[in-house]
């Protein structure tokens, strides 16, 4: 029996000794992988910094922190308060008494300082549909007002009445590349100057989620936690200088799951001083409409490479119709910039203004060609653009003529646009945003301001002529007391 125990007592540690040779075998062949002066570092930038002696690609005076990029950013960044639905003017008395009159609707986001005098800039989805607009800066709160917005970037602009605020520093997104380090400052879930980092994932971006009638998409991707509450803060990049807006997160959730996208700040502050100086974004117009170039295009119509887009409309008298350029042509450089596909085409034509000229090199049949544009703005001219709206609270909406662009688009000489429809006349006609009236009783409608008028005034029997933003022809006959 003793010899029976003392075999087992030996067999016992003979198999401890084993595993701990084993194991002491195995971690030294794991961290032989690994310098020994480096291991597992908890900071992704100090990682970067220790190795970069080693990495001849790799700058050496890369920080290791993003302490004074953060220190630099967050005090440029405030919250953004948004509060809408308590105006009775926006009600009838059908909606108390169904119940569905005022009643507070508080949304928030985040906005960036861009002058020492108070302006700001935000997302148009931050600020759509605002009654109030408060912005908290330092335990500050200011009443904010709105100096423009443009749906085609969603980029807006805020004023507060300060002095001597931190205005950010600005950097360039074109000069921004592919795998830098960006931090990405806002306010999610209300918790103020928050800081994610990340890295630029990827540039030119296309999501599809803008409005506007001419959607402006070349996002900076990046994996910088952005979650809801982000939405127009800043993305900044090591040295703590503005390189984007957030804008949006790819997610199912709602919440951040991987990839966010920001408005590049080139293509951000063109748009905020135009709004500022003029109130209307001065966009410069080619005069076409162009695709991006698939594998089954390209085959088509036999062109060897995927860069480039492929003009599919030329507008009458637009500025391509005078440079002579048609369709089917693929455009392959703007200026001194090649154009791969739809984000860099509509980025590089973003920095330029009506009156611009610039040259453009395309294929035609294979055959390489140039030509210069003279850009046009949104009218068909060259000069500053200041578009006219009347807005109507009893009609429920703004009232804007059409543009040179509308009109080759649905086919019409002109009309008036239904923009920004909110409870009201129109809107319990059956009318819509976006709609183009093109006659009243018969009569061509031509000037916004005496059509609100008319509308607001007018009983009777009412005649309405127009065009639905898809096309369609409409005539409809009310009876209005």
């Amino acid at each position: 029996m003793k010899n029976f125990l003392k075999n087992i007592a030996s067999a016992f540690l003979a198999g401890l000794a084993g595993a701990a040779l084993w194991t002491s075998v195995d971690f030294n062949k794991q961290e032989a992988d690994y310098p020994t002066n480096e291991k597992f570092s908890t900071a992704p930038t100090q990682f970067i910094s220790q190795t970069s002696a080693t990495n001849s690609g790799l700058s050496s005076d890369l920080p290791t922190s993003f302490v004074e990029a953060s220190e630099k950013s967050t005090g440029s960044v405030v919250f953004i308060k948004n509060f809408s639905g308590t105006d009775p003017r926006r009600y009838s008395m059908f909606d108390y008494f169904f119940g569905t009159g005022p009643s507070q609707q508080v949304s928030s986001g985040s906005g960036v300082i861009i002058s020492e005098d108070g302006f700001i800039i935000t997302n148009n989805h931050v600020i759509d549909r605002a009654e109030i607009l408060e912005v908290v800066h330092q335990k500050r709160t200011y009443q904010a007002r709105l100096v423009g917005t443009d749906k085609n970037t969603d980029i807006a602009v805020l004023k507060i009445e300060a002095e001597n605020l931190p205005a950010i520093h600005q950097g360039s997104s074109r000069d921004l590349k592919i795998g830098e380090w960006v931090l990405a400052v806002g306010n999610p879930f209300n918790l103020t100057s928050t800081v994610t980092a990340g890295i630029v994932s990827a540039k030119e971006r296309q999501i599809n989620i803008l409005g506007g009638d001419f959607p402006l998409e070349s996002f900076i991707q990046t994996d910088a936690p952005i979650n809801p509450g982000n939405s127009g803060g800043a993305l900044v990049n090591i040295k703590g200088e503005l390189v984007g807006i957030n804008t949006a997160i790819l997610s199912r959730t709602g919440s951040y799951t991987g990839y966010g996208f920001a408005v590049p700040v080139d293509i951000a502050m063109k748009v905020a001083n135009d709004l500022i100086q003029y109130g209307e974004v001065q966009k410069a117009i080619p005069g076409i409409e162009a695709v991006e170039i698939t594998p089954e295009l390209a085959e088509e119509m036999k062109i060897k490479s995927l860069d480039g887009v492929i003009v599919t409309h030329v507008i009458r008298s637009g500025a391509a119709e005078q440079a002579g350029i048609q369709r089917n042509d693929v455009i392959t450089r703007l200026g001194d910039q090649p154009v791969k596909g739809m984000g860099s085409f509509e980025e590089a034509l973003s920095y330029y203004y009506p009156g611009d000229e610039l040259a453009v090199t395309f294929l035609r049949n294979g055959a390489p060609k140039t030509t210069t544009l003279l850009l046009q703005n949104l009218e068909g001219g060259t000069g500053v653009l200041k578009r006219e709206y009347y807005s109507s609270r009893l009609l429920g909406a703004k009232l804007e003529a059409v543009n040179t662009i509308e009109k080759d688009k649905l086919g019409i000489t002109h009309g008036i646009k239904i923009t920004g429809l909110t409870r009201g006349y129109l809107r319990d006609l059956g009318l819509r945003d976006g709609f183009v009236i093109t006659r009243i009783n018969e009569k061509d409608a031509l000037d916004p301001e005496a059509v609100g008028k008319f509308l607001e005034e007018f009983s009777g029997r009412l005649l309405l002529e127009g065009v639905a933003p898809n096309g369609q022809p409409f005539m409809q006959s009310y009876s209005v007391k």
